[in-house]
């Protein structure tokens, strides 16, 4: 919903502000800036949110009315907070400037003028669980039955269609691009994609994307209520533009036709989302779309020292295209950038466990460092050395390791190796069959009783008629029983098994398998089934530290994605090796390697004072085995003056 700042109460007397003062000359550029398309570069910690604040200050005291200013955020706290921090600043309401989400100022529209595009008695909102419950529906009323796993679930189908929606192509297109093991069902999902939208429009339904999509034609098809909105909204402001997708361009270009007096603010080089439809030609292509747009960038850094800034400008003047800028900082000393090479990735793991001992020991608590990486599963072996080390962690972005359903199926088949008796890991493992349920559990339990061996439950697997997994299952068992196998060799011949059983059981068991594999790249440095099971010891999933709030002081483990907009004294950035970042998929798309170069920009910015990038010499991958790991790209060829080689003595445990 949008957000009145007639909510907040303030005293009676307003203040008048000192913008030279209280802006910097960029800053002060923008904010005064009135009439016309303005593009706002804002780079990384140069105070673009404060650069909103004040220009909606400075229109109010301009005597622009309230209720024609227009702020449009990602999210509803966004607009509220600068709503709130402009009414502090100005010490007075104002007034009905209306602030929100794009797809909450369509609703709002599409309340008004429904009946324009079809919607004369109103129409309500489904959530998540409404539409696939609808797309479920309309699988079973055409009667597509496939095999298990070849036909995506239901909430796998709505993100396949929102997807196609947020990012304006077709549906075959996004299959071959993102869902390549559902292409085989693309007529299917044509079926379901067309009976859904006529399902929607016949019982007045509209989805959360729907209201892009219908408040765009709106304003398209009927030109007497775009002109009375642009009217209205006489000036708008757009924050975080680099993450518009092509609707919400489209709506900001209709919306602003009778003025054009619109300011876009944010950051080519932060464009990092194109996965959920975020277009990166939309900030590039401003100064086309609104003819005799002034181009102001904010360049001066509030957060990071020099040398940390040197490297993130060497970073992005790589990029193909871009609005060149130039951060610079006031805190011109600091440590150089420090660029770890380690003979392995478990190596890099117990550096930044000895790095973050001795920062905590130099005075910067925990809370106040993070380790970035490019995937989730990136942080696997480091989770686990951190949990050795007794540092206390949060991780954002991505599954726990240990919290992960595949994680915890994989390792069932090698708990019940080490411990026969381990009836949980059993029940797991039962459970996986398709086929196999509780009852079938509670027989096996019944049947092993009290004199339970691994032979026993072989032969009660082989002597089930129904269903024939299950002999598989013994066989498999069986052959891992073999003298002399090493942990990795296991961990192989468990997944050739388990891979099938993924296809069935997860729609996104490609990205599983590839969590997988690295968690056979950990196995490849055990020789201990049973050491290797310690390590990775998991908890109960219903247990009391999974309901305990995260303690006071903890080291952030996060996904990039995850992490922007945030900042740290110190950050870790992991695995910048060439095939990891940028992945191997990445470099056979150009604009896919531009997003991992800005990718690697969001990381390097993220830091106030301190900075480590680390990769390992040595891999290991399912396909080739042991690898040799190049440097990213991103990294290999910066000036060693703006990044220091370092090398760390790092104890064996």
């Amino acid at each position: 919903m949008t957000i009145s700042s007639n909510i907040f109460n303030t005293e009676s007397h307003p203040r008048r502000i000192d913008y030279p003062k209280e802006l910097n000359e960029a800053q002060y550029q923008a904010v005064t800036t009135v009439a016309g398309p303005v593009l706002v570069i804002a780079g990384a910690g140069s105070g673009k949110t404060r650069t909103l604040v004040y220009r909606l200050a400075y229109l109010v005291e301009q005597g622009v009315d309230p209720e024609s200013i227009l702020l449009l955020t990602f999210t509803r706290k966004s607009a509220q907070e600068m709503l709130t921090r402009a009414v502090h600043l100005l010490n007075q309401h104002l007034g009905a400037v209306t602030g929100g989400t794009f797809h909450s100022v369509c609703y709002q529209w599409l309340r008004q003028y429904g009946d324009r595009v079809g919607y004369p008695h109103g129409f309500n909102i489904m959530d998540r669980g409404d539409q696939g419950d609808l797309l479920q529906m309309l699988k079973e009323r055409f009667g597509f039955k496939h095999p298990a796993g070849s036909f995506p679930k239901k909430d796998t189908m709505a993100d396949i269609f929102s997807a196609v929606v947020n990012k304006s192509i077709t549906l075959e297109a996004l299959l071959i691009r993102d869902y390549p093991q559902f292409l085989a069902q693309r007529d299917e999902l044509a079926k379901i994609q067309m009976a859904y939208w006529q399902e929607k429009r016949s019982n007045h339904l509209m989805d959360y994307d729907d209201l892009l999509v219908e408040g765009r034609r709106l304003l398209a098809e009927h030109e007497d209520v775009r002109r009375r909105l642009s009217e209205r909204f006489q000036y708008v402001m757009v924050d975080e533009y680099q993450d518009t997708n092509l609707l919400q361009a489209d709506l900001v270009r209709l919306l602003a036709f009778t003025h054009h007096n619109v300011m876009a603010v944010g950051d080519d080089s932060q464009s990092i989302y194109s996965f959920r439809g975020a277009d990166f030609r939309n900030i590039m292509d401003f100064p086309r779309l609104f003819p005799g747009a002034r181009i102001i960038k904010l360049e001066e850094n509030y957060r990071s020292t020099q040398p940390i800034l040197d490297l993130a400008n060497a970073v992005i003047a790589g990029a193909r295209e871009k609005y060149t800028k130039c951060l610079f900082s006031r805190k011109a000393e600091g440590d150089r950038p420090r660029l770890f090479r380690t003979a392995s990735e478990n190596e890099q793991s117990r550096l930044v466990v000895s790095q973050v001992e001795d920062l905590k020991r130099q005075g910067i608590p925990l809370k106040e460092m993070a380790v970035l990486v490019r995937a989730g599963y990136h942080s696997f072996d480091l989770e686990i050395e951190l949990t050795r080390a007794g540092i206390h962690f949060v991780k954002f972005g991505g599954f726990k390791f240990v919290e992960s359903a595949h994680i915890k199926d994989i390792l069932a088949y090698l708990r019940v190796l080490a411990n026969p008796r381990d009836t949980l890991s059993w029940h797991r493992l039962l459970l996986l069959v398709p086929g196999v349920g509780r009852q079938s559990c509670a027989r096996f339990d019944t049947q092993m009783g009290s004199n339970f061996t691994i032979e026993a439950a072989l032969n009660w697997l082989r002597s089930q008629k129904r269903p024939a997994q299950l002999k598989a299952l013994a066989d498999l068992i069986d052959s891992m029983q073999a003298p002399g196998k090493t942990v990795v060799a296991l961990m192989s011949q468990t997944l050739e098994f388990y891979e099938p059983l993924a296809q069935g059981r997860y729609d996104d068991y490609p990205k599983r398998m590839k969590d997988l594999e690295h968690l056979l790249a950990i196995a490849s440095r055990y020789r201990s089934l049973r050491s290797f099971l310690n390590d990775l010891t998991l908890e109960p999933p219903a247990s009391a530290a999974d309901l305990a709030p995260p303690p006071q002081d903890y080291l952030t483990v996060s996904t990039i994605h995850s992490a922007k907009g945030l900042e740290w004294d110190a950050v870790f950035v992991l695995w910048a090796a060439e095939g990891r970042f940028p992945g191997f998929y990445s470099q056979e798309r150009e604009d896919e390697l531009e997003e991992e170069r800005r990718l690697m920009y969001v990381a390097i910015t993220r830091a106030r004072k301190y900075l480590g990038v680390a990769y390992p010499a040595i891999g290991y991958s399912r396909q080739f085995g042991m690898t040799y790991n190049a440097p990213s790209r991103f990294v290999a060829d910066i000036p060693r003056s703006l990044l220091e080689p370092w090398r760390v003595e790092v104890s064996e445990t």
